[in-house]
């Protein structure tokens, strides 16, 4: 989290403190002018400007949620490109004028003071809302760029309460700092954070497609450098540098500090060889207060003004749904109540009527398109759905809890109400053609295990076990790119690849069987006698799977399933060496698991490809990556044991396949079948 807080940090302090000098100066004059019936006004103005911020997040917040993923990534990528440029117009402001700041700032209040109390009131609220704006438009990139608003928040609290401090320990005149150095050392760190501000912003840009070279990359370090580690965390967090950056990233981060930084620090030696600091100005003769008069009315409705218009903002820019109506949910009242809706945006109150936990899908009952589900609605509860609705036919779909899909009766919606957007879901005929071709990439390699056990059990009964050892590698080998259909292969998977775990004489139970069992014994010493029975048991195994696969029912629904369910075993248990009975050949195992995995998304491709058109690119970066690292632990025809990876190539391992789970994880959800009634 303090890794994500150090620029919130440090903004908060810089523009807190530049807020609260400007605040300063203006009370100071105001008592010395003897004008302290004037206060009110200043705060008036202080009070709007820090409503106005508050005002400006949250519109930014609650309309850019209700963007879609895409434009939330483009709208994101504006404004932190945006962001960067108010951050380099203020750091070269204040570097020019720290050294007459508080004379301005001192004749503004003076013209002031002649004046009404409006223009008071708008000096201040002009002077602190530039502040406030900025702090909130860089705090909102900040927390965007981090994935989360806590780090940037507390960091931003902590700075701007430090600020405060400072302020008031240089009103009190109990505190001297030398404004001209700070606003110089935090300007040069601040065009630093600046470019990686606007290097992230640029990589919104593209994932939102509004800029090329998503995947044209200038460098990838991930394979090197280990994402999840405390130095990476923190250059990320503050720098918004990545182990992995686009070309457009690079040259934009490189061509901002090259010019900036150089205006930046040469405009600091200019200003250093002008003339002194000149003397205060004088303070004002004292002026009389007007006299005071009940004005509560003004600052209310200058500070409230602010939120309400934000309000008002978030309200229009985030559609209200119509007033709703109940529907009925359950195997035998699926669509009660529902009639005809009005156009535009409804919510139905979902109430599950029926005995089952289910799920409900308004589609359109001629081409299956989805408008809106709820998931797990429990019996006898309420669910909103919320769906925008137009012109055209409408009915429920209700799944409940292993029973038999149900749909209601069609609904026709007359009138416009424009282009809706639907989800077009997949079918068991859509995966038809993938699974049919992951079927036969199985066929052939439990073909060939058969081979591969049958000579491995030969090896064993003559008493050739190194042979057996390399036999029993290329074996399990093939075994492990099977990932995918291990659902289907029932009781087989554990006969073939059974773990000692759970069983009550550990490796010694008689239950104990698979290649695990055989590998204990070829690197514990066991005897060809001891390891026969256990080989040929193996081998008749393998035979009965090959013979049973073709009528084994392999759910179409398994496959996305499987796209990352495969990599996350790995993780369990190949990666923590959990399952190495002393071959050390875990990171084979591994590889053999990338293999299968890859074979998945090779028959996947074309519907992956319909449903999205990023995921497969930083998918097969990823795959590249983590095949890179598990390339490196290879050495000919050995294998180095996780136990012997050094610490910093076991992190980065882990961080790959993490990283790649993490790319995988939205498979599922792209190609989940919905059941037809």
């Amino acid at each position: 989290m303090w890794d994500d807080a150090f620029p919130s940090f440090l903004i908060g302090l810089r523009e807190g403190l530049e807020a609260g000098l400007i605040v300063s100066i203006l009370v100071a004059t105001l008592v010395r002018a003897d004008a302290k019936s004037r206060l009110p006004q200043v705060w008036t103005g202080v009070l709007a400007a820090i409503a106005l911020a508050l005002s400006f997040g949250a519109v930014l917040t609650f309309t850019a949620a209700n963007l879609s993923a895409t434009a939330q990534e483009a709208f994101g990528g504006v404004l932190s490109v945006i962001a960067v440029a108010f951050v380099t117009a203020m750091v070269f402001w204040m570097r020019r004028s720290a050294r007459t700041f508080s004379g301005e700032i001192r004749e503004k209040v003076t013209g002031a003071l002649g004046m009404g109390a409006g223009v008071l009131m708008l000096t201040s609220f002009l002077a602190v809302g530039r502040e406030g704006l900025e702090t909130a438009l860089f705090l909102w990139t900040t927390a965007r760029a981090a994935g989360e608003s806590s780090g940037p928040l507390t960091g931003a609290a902590i700075g701007l309460v430090l600020a405060a401090g400072l302020c008031w320990g240089l009103y009190r005149r109990v505190l001297r700092i030398n404004l001209t150095k700070f606003f110089t050392a935090t300007g040069v760190v601040l065009v630093v954070i600046a470019a990686g501000v606007l290097g992230y912003g640029l990589r919104d840009l593209q994932e939102g497609g509004v800029l090329p070279g998503l995947t044209t990359y200038a460098f990838d370090l991930s394979g090197s450098v280990d994402a999840g580690s405390w130095y990476s965390t923190l250059i990320q967090g503050v720098f918004n540098l990545m182990p992995t950056m686009t070309w457009l990233q690079v040259v934009a981060y490189v061509g901002y500090l090259a010019v900036v930084l150089p205006l930046f620090l040469g405009g600091v030696r200019g200003e250093r060889a002008k003339a002194p600091e000149p003397e205060p100005t004088p303070a004002p003769e004292p002026v009389s207060s007007p006299r005071r008069r009940p004005v509560w009315v003004v600052p209310v409705a200058v500070v409230a003004v602010p939120a309400v218009v934000a309000g008002l903002v978030v309200a229009l820019a985030r559609p209200k749904p119509a007033s709703s109506q109940t529907v009925a949910v359950s195997e035998t009242e699926c669509g009660k109540g529902f009639t005809a809706p009005d156009t535009g945006r409804q919510t139905f109150q979902m109430h599950n009527t029926g005995d089952k936990t289910s799920e409900v899908y308004l589609i359109d009952p001629a081409s299956g398109a989805v408008y809106g589900e709820v998931e797990g609605i429990a019996p006898g509860t309420t669910r909103d759905l919320v769906a925008t609705v137009a012109g055209g036919s409408y009915a429920w779909r209700c799944v409940p809890t292993g029973a038999k899909a149900v749909t209601s009766a069609t609904v026709h919606v007359s009138g416009g109400g424009g282009a809706v957007k639907a989800v077009v879901p997949v079918s068991e005929n859509d995966l038809a053609a993938p699974l049919k071709a992951y079927k036969v990439y199985v066929d052939q390699g439990l073909a060939t295990l058969e081979t591969q056990t049958r000579q491995l059990s030969a090896d064993i009964a003559g008493n050739h076990l190194d042979k057996a050892r390399t036999d029993w590698l290329t074996a399990h080998r093939t075994y492990s790119s099977l990932g995918a259909a291990y659902g289907t292969f029932e009781d087989f998977d554990k006969k073939i690849n059974g773990r000692a775990d759970g069983l009550a004489g550990g490796v010694d139970d008689k239950d104990f069987a698979g290649f695990h069992r055989i590998e204990y014994g070829l690197w514990h010493g066991q005897s060809a006698s001891e390891l026969k029975v256990p080989a040929q048991q193996l081998a008749t195994a393998v035979v009965g799977l090959r013979k049973a696969f073709p009528t084994q029912d392999f759910d179409p629904g398994d496959l996305p399933l499987r796209a990352h369910e495969i990599l996350e075993n790995a993780l369990q248990f190949e990666l923590t060496g959990d399952t190495d009975e002393g071959s050390g050949t875990n990171l084979a195992t591994v590889d053999s698991n990338l293999a299968g995995t890859r074979e998945l998304l090779t028959v996947l491709r074309p519907l992956l490809t319909k449903e999205s058109t990023t995921l497969l690119p930083t998918v097969d970066a990823a795959v590249a990556r983590l095949q890179k690292l598990l390339d490196s632990a290879h050495h000919g025809g050995s294998w180095t044991p996780v136990e012997q990876l050094s610490q910093s190539d076991r992190a980065r391992l882990n961080g790959a396949t993490g990283q790649l789970l993490e790319d995988l994880a939205p498979v599922p959800d792209l190609l989940e079948i919905r059941k037809s009634a």
